[in-house]
């Protein structure tokens, strides 16, 4: 199946009442990793390609990457650039072919993140090229982003509202009590605050920092209109536990295709869990 764009995905989970899977691929054995566990669930799924692995591999290359591993996968793709804090950067990926862009403008004012967030929908939405913006900090740690979880506000249904209307992203990512990274705490989500966002922004909502939260509160945040959760930090101690297993097993196998691979099982065994937990898997056929 070929790629489809990320506003025509969010929306038929929206709808349907499940969440689209955004998974973090840093390297060739993770993208496989992604791929592999939306094939065996049969689930429609976003690969994310970050900051920092932007930094250390290049926009151009992990899109090509992805591309040379699609072709035997035949369950809706969209590979979606998350977290760009650069008009540059997200015209890059719009003309490098993603099927979704994020313009993270939440460390500027309001007005001048509205500002370039319309700018971004205006292009990518004459290309049919789904849009994320983001209003309110998420605490923690994003790739090379740091917000301090004291200073994670949750996002007023004003200013959702508002900031929907004026960039008129497809979908939008709020603070509503998770954090990027590792949690200190286990997270309680707003899910009330969530539920009145929904009902006055009438746009599925992105959940960020959705490693580590209770399997409840996924549910019922999806419930309440969270159609896209993004998940990195989990993928990463899946895949780090699997090769750390061959090498505690046999601290002298040096072949990267036994200690990779198994870091790539371990990976697509926690993906799938996810698609499950979703409520993603067998939604291939809908598209």
């Amino acid at each position: 199946m070929p790629y489809i764009s990320g506003n025509t995905m969010i929306q038929q989970a929206w709808k349907n009442g499940y969440s689209i899977g955004a998974f973090s691929a840093h390297n060739a054995e993770t993208i496989r990793a992604i791929l592999l566990a939306a094939q065996q669930e049969q689930a429609p799924i976003m690969i994310q390609v970050g900051q920092k692995v932007i930094s250390v591999m290049g926009l151009q290359p992990m899109k090509a990457m992805i591309d040379a591993f699609m072709h035997d996968i035949t369950v809706p793709v969209c590979i979606h650039l998350d977290h760009s804090r650069n008009f540059k950067q997200t015209m890059q990926a719009v003309q490098a072919g993603f099927q979704s862009v994020m313009f993270d403008g939440s460390h500027l004012s309001f007005d001048e993140n509205v500002r370039i967030t319309r700018a971004v929908a205006d292009v990518a939405h004459a290309l049919d090229i789904g849009v994320e913006g983001e209003i309110g900090k998420i605490g923690g740690t994003e790739d090379d982003i740091s917000v301090d979880e004291k200073d994670a506000l949750i996002t007023s249904c004003d200013e959702a509202l508002q900031f929907s209307e004026l960039t008129t992203v497809d979908y939008l990512a709020v603070s509503i009590g998770t954090a990027h990274g590792l949690y200190k705490q286990e997270p309680q989500l707003a899910l009330d605050r969530l539920r009145e966002i929904r009902e006055v922004v009438k746009k599925p909502i992105v959940l960020h920092g959705g490693s580590g939260v209770p399997d409840d509160q996924i549910r019922e945040a999806i419930a309440r209109g969270v159609a896209k959760i993004n998940v990195d930090t989990e993928l990463r101690q899946a895949f780090t536990q699997g090769v750390s297993e061959v090498l505690n097993r046999d601290p002298e196998e040096f072949v990267l295709a036994v200690s990779l691979g198994h870091g790539r099982d371990m990976m697509q065994a926690k993906v799938a869990e996810k698609i499950r937990l979703f409520g993603s898997q067998g939604k291939a056929a809908q598209f």
